[in-house]
């Protein structure tokens, strides 16, 4: 492969038959650290970051990661440094962004599930908002607001009805999908809000799904939610803030999303001409931000010919990696030296006893067992989303800073999980 054709380029590169990743070679990594191995482009992550900050020049708008992409404090610390704030679906995440320096009062919550508990907890820190995500939602998040003698700053989560033209596990903005308040009862749930005495009404928000690689279904919605904001506003209820939540994609195999000061210069265009380029507003971008700058390393345990499929068995497996197991995702694979031998197709599998434990169909390789590959465009929902199926340990990571490398999570044993447990 041409090094310029790597997701992550340029900060991922061959060098001499060899793969780095900014100025470190993964073989000198997956040597000291073992596999698997999360590593992760500190350059990466901020370059992707830059391309926000230059569309937002000049504007009244500000950054919150979508955390859930990769929660990693190492990272989170990346972006808390950075001047970002954080999108949060559970208690446990905003835990963590204070844990690595993050600031409560840059923290959004959003989820179609949160707990009492949870939003006492993010009131008692004292977050930005909450994107509420149902009327019955809105009751609740009043009375705990009461209770504490507050008033929670509300959103609400308009579903839009546009189709993000992606996996439909990843949809989030269409009538069918769980989330958000359907466009036709947004204005009766704002009249509601607004006369709840636990909340204060704060802006309103959209989020139409995953992995989106073209400007359209964001033209679409941004209409949607200004139609809305029009309406919600001449009914005597004001909407402080827009926030436009994220979803932009990245390359995995030659998808093509636009980049995201290129897609903000439109969206930032229809703004303007409908008289909203000055409100302040969010946005909540994940994938975007972290997909390209990981990698996962892993060895080749053995390489099993048959009659119908060659498989390439590693030692990374669907616990580490669950995207193709669940969306039937693709991720390249490539070797961290190259081999000039015979080049054979292989399923990519892992040793997790599921027959859908597998990393990659029919890919060609040059490959021996005790070799190294790399699993591209994973840093994001890969670690966040590993498990200990068949009790296997989570995998370390390793955060990369130019020609310097740090491990920011050390590799699970078995002994730490099942520190919680008890025999009776």
């Amino acid at each position: 492969m041409n090094p310029s054709e790597l997701p992550g380029a340029p900060f991922l590169s061959q060098r001499d038959g060899q793969l780095w990743l900014e100025g470190v070679p993964l073989t000198e990594l997956a040597a000291q650290c073992g596999t698997p191995l999360f590593v992760y482009s500190k350059a990466a992550m901020l370059s992707a970051l830059e391309a926000y900050q230059r569309a937002f020049a000049g504007r009244n708008a500000r950054v919150h990661y979508a955390m859930k992409a990769n929660p990693s404090l190492g990272v989170l610390q990346v972006f808390a440094q950075a001047g970002c704030g954080f999108d949060i679906v559970s208690g446990g995440e905003l835990e963590r962004v204070l844990a690595a320096g993050g600031r409560a009062d840059r923290v959004i919550f959003s989820g179609v599930g949160k707990t009492r508990a949870e939003m006492r907890a993010a009131l008692q820190a004292g977050i930005a908002c909450f994107n509420v995500e149902s009327e019955a939602e809105l009751e609740v998040l009043s009375e705990v607001a009461m209770a504490l003698g507050l008033r929670a700053p509300v959103s609400v989560r308009v579903n839009p009805n546009v189709d993000p033209q992606t996996h439909p596990y990843i949809s989030t903005g269409l009538k069918g999908n769980k989330f958000g308040i359907a466009h036709e009862d947004t204005l009766r749930c704002y009249l509601h809000a607004a006369q709840l005495p636990g909340l204060r009404v704060a802006g309103i928000d959209c989020h139409i799904g995953s992995q989106i690689t073209s400007a359209g279904p964001y033209l679409d919605a941004v209409d949607k939610v200004l139609d809305l904001v029009q309406s919600i506003e001449a009914a005597g209820v004001a909407i402080e803030h827009l926030d436009f939540g994220g979803g932009l994609g990245i390359n995995y195999n030659g998808d093509t999303p636009p980049a995201a000061d290129a897609l903000w210069a439109q969206l930032w265009a229809r703004l303007d001409a409908r008289g909203f380029g000055q409100r302040p507003l969010m946005i909540e971008p994940g994938r975007s931000l972290v997909g390209n700058a990981g990698v996962c390393l892993t060895e080749v345990l053995y390489l099993k010919p048959g009659t119908q499929k060659n498989f390439c068995i590693i030692d990374a497996a669907m616990n580490d990696l669950p995207r193709p197991a669940m969306y039937q995702a693709f991720h390249q694979i490539v070797p961290l030296v190259s081999r000039h031998g015979p080049v054979t197709p292989y399923d990519v599998v892992g040793p997790v006893c599921e027959s859908g434990d597998w990393i990659g169909r029919d890919r060609p390789l040059s490959a021996q067992a005790g070799d190294h590959l790399a699993v591209l465009s994973a840093g994001a929902y890969c670690m966040s989303m590993s498990s200990n199926y068949n009790t296997r340990g989570r995998a370390a990571e390793v955060l990369v800073d130019a020609d310097q490398w740090h491990v920011i999570r050390e590799r699970e044993s078995t002994q730490d999980q099942m520190r919680g447990e008890r025999l009776v």
